[in-house]
């Protein structure tokens, strides 16, 4: 067998039918024998796993695991801060910087009993990638390691997608998350804003930033998210909303469920790849067999979105960059420091513009999407482009699907829907109103149930079977 799932390894641990000592043995090899071609760690804390490990073995072994993460190894996205571990956001600025504190999601998932492998690569700073002129390489596309992961959460979509962890952080701006998932076929969830903590992650723009769990699963997705959505009131967006069981309705169908589409999206604003579509195409009708109506929906073009979100992020982000910028321009890499550069020649009126069509476009949004249950889209435009071909402007000219949901603050999550060129991964990308993780969930595991793109992994250089239970 290959690396399992977190529900998997759970039950095996419940069962006690393998150790989480072996399984963190197992992600650690794997991370030896393949990251060097994938890139996906900045740092690996052997040490700190398995001592994690090996208290989850004893508590598995008393009969008092915490919970269906005790002894899952996982790691986080290099802006989440780690006490005792450099958190160097993927740039030359930071390295070697040493956190006193735990960010708060960290410390949430420490507590569920989950051994952290180590800090996972991102753009620099959650923007700046791929970048070539940073201490570190850029992360690599399992799949095809010639060919982009997308960003930021690069290292998160490639380290699950390799098998060399089970679970991971990550971020999302604007479209941070569920766009590496996406290209890495791998399952991205971008919670409601506020849902879960910011606190102790290092921010990109404050308005925008949506912390959130990268997974091989949607079950493993919700498992995840239901250890990290809490109440913060160290965190100023946090929101007070308590957590439901994400994962109540993982296993139904979505009988009686109205999915809206947007076909103005797809077909003028962003057009799509033929596998794209097929696999687009292939979601509704898996939908519509289970019973859910599918209902055309006429939304604002995605530029809106798009053009709000772009000027949003790069003001917020040069106000908090702007200082060290003045003082120690040349430690940033040029993607980040050009991209951010540009904020300070946006005008306070500019800002304030953008900040009114937010407004109106999540008015919109809402007064469109009322009449069905969750929203459908294309994951990413197309299957993974090569990394060498990544232009420095290229976010501001690509709309994208991910940005209407982060404009409005509704969660999303990217889930695979098949292979395009290549052998590439395609995904689907589902939305639902605000606080409605758990429909969310359901609607997406609905389609991943029905289908057996999970059972396909990546064929990596030097893969080998590392480890092998009952």
């Amino acid at each position: 067998m290959e690396t399992p799932t977190i529900a998997q390894a759970a039950a095996l641990i419940a069962a006690r039918a393998i150790s989480p000592v072996e399984l963190v043995e197992h992600c650690l090899s794997r991370i030896e024998a393949l990251d060097g071609a994938l890139h996906s760690f900045v740092t690996v804390t052997p040490e700190r796993a398995l001592e994690d490990a090996r208290a989850a073995e004893r508590r598995m072994m008393a009969g008092t695991l915490r919970g269906k993460l005790d002894g899952i190894p996982i790691a986080h996205k290099d802006i989440y801060c780690t006490r005792g571990i450099a958190t160097t956001a993927h740039s030359r600025f930071l390295a070697g910087w040493v956190p006193d504190e735990d960010a708060y999601t960290v410390e949430l998932l420490a507590q569920a009993g989950t051994s952290m492998l180590g800090k996972l690569a991102t753009h620099e700073f959650a923007l700046g990638g791929p970048s070539f002129d940073l201490p570190w390489p850029p992360a690599r596309n399992p799949w095809n390691t010639d060919h982009f992961t997308s960003g930021s959460s690069s290292g998160p979509a490639a380290a699950i997608a390799g098998g060399l962890v089970l679970g991971c952080t990550g971020s999302d701006t604007g479209g941070s998350i569920r766009e590496p998932a996406a290209l890495c076929g791998v399952t991205g969830l971008k919670p409601t804003y506020g849902l879960c903590s910011r606190r102790g992650i290092l921010p990109l723009a404050f308005s925008l930033d949506h912390p959130g769990p990268m997974a091989w699963t949607v079950e493993d997705c919700a498992l995840l998210l239901q250890e990290m959505a809490a109440y913060d009131a160290g965190d100023a967006a946090s929101v007070d909303h308590p957590a439901p069981d994400f994962g109540l309705g993982l296993g139904r169908d979505v009988k009686g469920l109205r999915i809206g589409v947007v076909p103005r999206w797809h077909a003028i604003d962003c057009p799509i790849s033929a596998a794209v579509q097929q696999g687009f195409d292939a979601a509704l009708a898996v939908w519509q067999d289970q019973g859910a109506e599918i209902v055309d929906l006429t939304m604002p073009s995605l530029f809106d979105y798009q053009a709000v979100c772009v000027v949003i992020m790069i003001c917020e982000a040069y106000a908090l960059h702007e200082p060290w910028m003045r003082s120690r321009l040349m430690e940033y890499g040029e993607l980040f420091r050009d991209r951010i550069l540009m904020g300070g020649m946006i005008s306070s009126a500019d800002y304030l513009q953008a900040l009114r069509r937010r407004r109106e476009l999540c008015v919109t949004t809402a007064k469109v999407a009322a009449e069905v249950d969750v929203i459908a889209t294309p994951g990413a435009p197309r299957e993974a482009a090569r990394i060498d071909s990544i232009s420095k402007w290229g976010f501001l000219a690509s709309t994208g699907f991910a940005k209407p949901f982060n404009v409005t603050g509704w969660p999303a999550i990217c889930v695979c829907s098949g292979f395009g060129e290549g052998g590439l991964p395609v995904s689907v990308q589902i939305a639902a109103k605000p606080f409605e993780e758990s429909l969310l969930l359901r609607v997406a595991s609905a389609f991943e149930n029905a289908t057996d793109f999970r059972a396909r992994r990546p064929i990596l250089p030097h893969s080998k079977q590392l480890l092998a239970w009952a």
